[in-house]
């Protein structure tokens, strides 16, 4: 059933930084300067008192398809320690890597790189990357792996494919694998020496067999970006979807972009289910037989490209979800092309005293945004963790958000947002802007 079409809530949208590269992502030091990092490399500072941008490193990445600089987050004791945590790609390894860095004096020291986390890609051309990072109210940092899986034989639906010479057609072997990084948001502890232990509360405990313990939630196919929202806990990711048009039969559903959230650790799904978990079947490449479709309350990862447990964990579903074509439940998400990314969640603080911070209409509502369809949506959920309402968010000065690619809340209560422009690259409207309350 449809949310019905609330009206818009209005913003007023003032441009921070402009002449920038391939922004990605962002993160706030507590005095209100944003920093940021570039796709190519670079890390900058927008300065609230003075207006200006500043370069503080460049570093040597790879950029392949999806790879570079993906995500950025800073140490919650940056204020003092300089902490600056990187997910990178680096020139000759087949890796990404979650890196913490230190800004002194002004600039990025490579030689303060400590590396904590080390996900393969193994693809000549590397695609479902992932990449966001964020901490919790905790100190414990979450790290986003997408995939890593080709999906051009699969004719839009999940990719399934085991015979062999077809690995990386096979998200079994990532996504559904309890033994493997990608596919994956982790949840880690950084410790002041540069390594990390493990929290309790994620899906294996350590020294289970055939898993590993730094896996919060496992079953996605590419959580591009997520938030923690501080108050509870609670983890919030879009899940950017397969591409098949309508559903199929012998095959299973349509794809769907996804949001989602976890209370607690748990397996989304991909590849066996999708949307509200609907099953996808099992598949022969070579003879075109479907076989059963996959049970979301047992299923299993028969695939030999799989290096963990058999029996997974149940499938939780998501709470809101949109196909290419236009959405019968929720019209207001638009068609076309898809790319669902989630953003910071608002918790209205009347005693903080700010003339930029959100109203309270927007109290308790998570922001979701779609790359490629350029709009943000407020959203509220209920006690049982269903969509209960759907706002969209705009601003007077621009019909469309120009691929909004990263989005947080300030200390000022207002958002700001990454907009990657107009176009997939080689943009000249990129910029960090400010989304504010209006008076």
């Amino acid at each position: 059933m449809a949310l019905g079409a609330p009206a818009a809530v209005v913003l007023h949208r003032t441009v921070l930084a402009t002449n920038l590269t391939e922004p990605i992502a962002l993160d706030f030091a507590v005095d209100g300067r944003v920093v940021f990092a570039e796709h190519h490399g670079a890390v900058k500072i927008w300065n609230p008192g003075t207006g200006i941008t500043t370069s503080v490193a460049a570093l040597d990445v790879f950029t392949g398809p999806e790879d570079g600089i993906l995500g950025l987050a800073l140490d919650p004791g940056f204020a003092t320690n300089g902490w600056i945590f990187l997910y990178h790609s680096t020139p000759g390894v087949l890796e990404n890597r979650v890196s913490r860095f230190t800004l002194d004096h002004g600039a990025i020291d490579p030689g303060s790189q400590r590396i904590l986390l080390r996900i393969p890609t193994r693809l000549p051309k590397p695609n479902h990357s992932g990449g966001c990072l964020g901490f919790d109210g905790a100190g414990n940092l979450y790290a986003s792996t997408g995939d890593y899986t080709y999906a051009d034989k699969s004719e839009g639906f999940a990719p399934l494919d085991r015979r062999p010479g077809h690995e990386l057609n096979d998200s079994e072997r990532t996504a559904a694998n309890t033994a493997d990084f990608r596919g994956k948001i982790l949840r880690i502890h950084p410790e002041p020496d540069g390594t990390y232990t493990v929290p309790a509360g994620n899906l294996f405990k350590p020294g289970t067999p055939k898993t590993l313990p730094e896996i919060y939630v496992m079953g996605c196919r590419n959580p591009f970006r997520f938030t923690v929202d501080p108050a509870t806990g609670w983890l919030y990711w879009g899940d950017v979807g397969p591409d098949a048009t309508g559903p199929n039969s012998t095959r299973g559903p349509a794809g769907f972009d996804e949001f989602n959230v976890a209370r607690t650790a748990g397996n989304f799904g991909w590849p066996y289910f999708s949307a509200d978990n609907r099953p996808y079947l099992a598949h022969d490449f070579d003879s075109k037989v479907s076989g059963e479709p996959f049970d979301p309350l047992h299923p299993v990862n028969d695939s030999p490209n799989n290096t963990g447990v058999r029996e997974l964990p149940p499938a939780r579903p998501a709470f809101l979800w949109y196909p290419p074509g236009p959405s019968s439940r929720w019209p207001e998400v638009g068609s076309g092309a898809r790319s669902a990314m989630a953003g910071p969640v608002y918790h209205f603080d009347p005693n903080l005293r700010s003339i930029r911070k959100l109203p309270r209409e927007f109290d308790g509502a998570v922001f979701l945004f779609e790359w490629e369809r350029g709009w943000i949506k407020a959203a509220w959920l209920d006690e049982s963790g269903s969509l209960a309402r759907l706002e969209s968010v705009t601003c007077p000065e621009t019909a469309k958000f120009k691929r909004p690619i990263c989005m947080k809340l300030g200390p000022d209560g207002a958002l700001y947002l990454i907009e990657w422009g107009s176009n997939w690259s080689g943009n000249h409207d990129a910029a960090v802007v400010r989304l504010e309350g209006i008076p």
